[in-house]
């Protein structure tokens, strides 16, 4: 049984912008069939004892805590500058 028809093939790919050849629109046809036969298939298993996961695997959150530390003075940030202003890093303008 058909679930999606070379009409709706046709419609999808007008809406995408895609120029599909007859051969192209057959194949795609078939293919999204295929893919809808093996949802219908997943349908048919009982998943109501699996708890809902975000990911396949577990995984664990990898951020560290904040923590507060003492900021770099201005002086010692502009040390390194090639050209400051004594309170900014001057740069060339960019317009």
């Amino acid at each position: 049984m058909e679930k999606i028809t070379l009409e709706e093939v046709r419609h999808v790919a007008e809406l995408a912008r895609l120029r599909l050849s007859a051969e192209e629109e057959l194949a795609m046809t078939q293919h999204l069939n295929m893919i809808l036969e093996y949802m219908d298939k997943l349908h048919e298993v009982d998943t109501s004892q699996v708890p809902p996961t975000t990911h396949a695997i577990e995984q664990e959150n990898v951020f560290r805590p904040d923590a507060v530390h003492p900021s770099l003075d201005r002086d010692r940030a502009l040390s390194n500058a090639p050209q400051s202003d004594g309170a900014n890093f001057v740069v060339p303008r960019v317009i």
